[in-house]
């Protein structure tokens, strides 16, 4: 399985020559902003472009998913896509935005309005130190129950972008056959995220894709164990 990789200037053609959607300055300084926020960060490799390798192959698929559906596609659901990792970092965007004393959601919410704020906060990961349990795998696998049970009920848009975000992570893993997330993901898979493609309305393509990625982990995962 060959690593997605896509460049800001393939992201902007797509958009606008196939999805005919202009990019317009709303799109543009999500993109700024997502390559302030996630330039020079690698991938689990040490080598690859995150944002080649993840924001913008993210936000393609979800693009096209929009597209082959017949779902309709907005900026919004484009500007979603391509920031839905920055609110992970909270230690480089603070680094970044010391400067504006009114704090980053303030900017971010002024800068891309409410609803795309609600999709990107929906989709951060809560620090595991915020959840009960004797340990911190205890506190992980609480954790993990709560953002099952948050999917499960979460809006089409955010369900979307969500798996494509899933999808891109368990292929990336197949590269690095060695890496402690390969299990995470794995169990996940089997846990919740095949079912979840599956749960109203179906995502019928994501179901055969997650799939697929999660048997290779799994064929990978056979053979350095034999």
């Amino acid at each position: 399985m060959v690593i997605q990789r896509v460049t800001k200037q393939e992201l902007v053609s797509y958009i606008e020559n196939e999805a005919n959607i202009l990019v317009d300055s709303f799109v543009e300084s999500a993109m700024e902003l997502a390559e302030e926020v996630h330039l020079g960060i690698t991938r689990e490799d040490g080598k690859s472009s995150f944002l080649e390798t993840h924001i913008w192959p993210v936000t393609l698929d979800v693009i096209k998913h929009y597209r082959g559906t017949s779902k309709l596609l907005t900026t919004l659901q484009i500007v979603s896509a391509v920031l839905h990792d920055v609110m992970e970092d909270n230690e480089r965007i603070l680094d970044i935005y010391s400067s504006k004393a009114y704090g980053f959601d303030a900017y971010f919410k002024h800068q891309f309005g409410d609803y795309v704020y609600d999709n990107v906060m929906a989709l951060k990961t809560k620090p595991f130190e915020n959840f009960s349990g004797s340990n911190d795998e205890m506190k992980k696998q609480q954790r993990f129950f709560e953002y099952c049970s948050f999917l499960s009920n979460s809006k089409y848009d955010v369900k979307i972008i969500k798996i494509a975000d899933r999808l891109n992570n368990m292929r990336f893993m197949v590269e690095i056959p060695e890496h402690e997330k390969i299990k995470r993901y794995l169990r996940e898979a089997e846990d919740f995220y095949i079912g979840f493609t599956l749960f109203p309305p179906q995502l019928t393509e994501f179901y055969t894709e997650i799939r697929n990625a999660y048997d290779e982990l799994k064929r990978i995962k056979i053979t350095i164990s034999s």
